[in-house]
């Protein structure tokens, strides 16, 4: 029973630290991504829209395609692209394939942010996950 006990322990330590590293990271992105106007979640989504190679080739996805690949709610998502568009990094527009559907995109202005941000996430992704869950 005992032997049961502390891997069931060791798993459970091991979804801490996972989720205390995920805490420092968000937290260090939110820092690093402010100076640029952009919370963690604001550059997730736009570099989910920089890397879209839709079926359609029309560089737009879905809103429920974006929050298959983000970790929000579909309400927090769509707040979250309402507050993008107004600061005009993406643009909604009807899809074609599904009147009722929306697809979103990247702005000229959100790539070129995206572009400039970019090294800043992936540094700070470099710096925070090369650490281990104790640093």
């Amino acid at each position: 029973m005992a032997a049961a006990e502390n891997v069931e322990q060791g798993l459970v330590d091991q979804w801490r630290d996972l989720l205390a590293v995920h805490a420092r990271t968000v937290s260090e992105l939110d820092r690093a991504l402010h100076q640029h106007g952009l919370c963690a979640s604001d550059f997730e989504v736009l570099d989910v829209l920089a890397g879209c190679a839709a079926a359609d080739g029309a560089g737009a996805y879905r809103v429920q395609e974006i929050a298959e690949r983000v970790h929000l709610s579909q309400s927090a998502l769509s707040r979250l692209i309402g507050r993008l568009e107004k600061d005009g990094l993406v643009e909604r527009c009807m899809c074609p394939q599904d009147r009722r559907g929306v697809r979103v995109s990247l702005t000229l202005e959100g790539r070129a942010l995206h572009g400039d941000v970019l090294p800043v996430q992936r540094a700070v992704l470099g710096r925070m996950l090369a650490a281990g869950p104790g640093d």
